[in-house]
């Protein structure tokens, strides 16, 4: 079959079009100039702390920890540390992953309680323990261990927050209302080093024990030092069973684009499901080797922060309906 040049030109027309769809969000530049991506607004002071971080010590496992300190000591920020919504008893119980993609080394804590920093802790069940998780009270007493203060992490606000919905549920309460803001980071240095962390204090008024997708290393968060990272927040349950960060950076190995892999991910989810994408309250952020960031989700609020040395702002990301 022969194409003239007015149909050729229509076609590379289409693709072109095609591709700016596929790439909404992504940044086209591919140098090595050091990248932050995270969820939600919130994500943008920790962003700005993580470049501070990294600029000061060079270290971007130092960067992805203190950024992510920013949200977990904001008591504004009711869905990650000091000042996360509690379980149905009025117990906040934190949840946490630590990824080095050079290493694949990780390290992970959930249910904790009475200690503001969860990612922390993650970071050094990594360094210091030949494990991977420590969970409820072994995570307690490891981070007594290491040194790190208790603090009280259920507010007067959320408190006064959560005796109301409790006068108001039947025994026993039904399911929580939607409260799913978790934080995940991930970055990138000018040498392309590969680093995550997630943190939540987990879906509002859970059952007491529930964990969700983030400190789930594959599910809300995952690392490959040759590929890139991904990160979740959403619906923790919907996440799990797909082990979708993982999915995401297989699809970036496969050849897709940060955004396109998160847009594949919720696709392929919905279509297991049998649910329409906004039933799913699951969203992703993403960033490859070569510094291209992307992320796609079900929610029309969903953002991300993004930071280079040269910009600062918030996205939004492709919205998968």
């Amino acid at each position: 079959m022969t194409i003239d040049r007015r149909q050729f030109a229509g076609g590379l027309s289409a693709l072109a079009a095609w591709s700016s769809v596929a790439s909404m969000s992504i940044a086209q530049d591919k140098g090595r100039e050091p990248l932050f991506v995270a969820t939600w607004n919130f994500g943008l002071p920790a962003c700005q702390q993580s470049l501070k971080t990294l600029e000061e010590t060079g270290s971007i496992l130092d960067a992805i920890e203190k950024g992510i300190h920013v949200a977990e000591a904001d008591p504004k920020v009711d869905s990650v540390g000091v000042g996360g919504a509690p379980n149905s008893e009025g117990v906040v119980q934190l949840d946490a992953c630590f990824m080095d993609g050079a290493t694949h080394g990780a390290g992970s804590v959930a249910g904790l309680e009475n200690y503001p920093h969860p990612i922390s802790v993650a970071r050094r069940v990594m360094e210091k323990t030949k494990h991977v998780l420590l969970v409820g009270n072994g995570a307690a007493e490891f981070a007594k261990s290491q040194g790190f203060q208790q603090q009280e992490l259920l507010t007067p606000e959320q408190k006064d927050k959560w005796l109301a919905w409790k006068s108001k549920q039947p025994a026993p309460p039904p399911a929580a209302p939607p409260n799913h803001d978790t934080i995940a980071l991930v970055g990138l240095n000018a040498a392309g080093h590969l680093a995550g962390g997630c943190s939540t204090s987990g879906l509002a008024y859970k059952m007491p024990g529930r964990v969700g997708d983030s400190p789930i290393l594959g599910s809300g968060l995952y690392v490959d030092g040759d590929v890139g990272a991904a990160g979740a927040t959403g619906i923790g349950e919907n996440v799990m069973r797909y082990c979708a960060s993982f999915l995401i950076v297989e699809l970036m190995r496969s050849g897709l684009d940060p955004t396109a892999a998160c847009r594949t991910a919720i696709e392929r989810i919905a279509k297991h499901e049998r649910k329409s994408p906004a039933d799913l309250h699951i969203n992703f952020l993403a960033i490859d080797k070569q510094g291209r960031w992307g992320a796609a989700g079900t929610d029309a609020d969903y953002r991300i922060a993004v930071v280079r040395p040269s910009v600062a702002k918030l996205e939004k990301p492709f919205l998968v309906t």
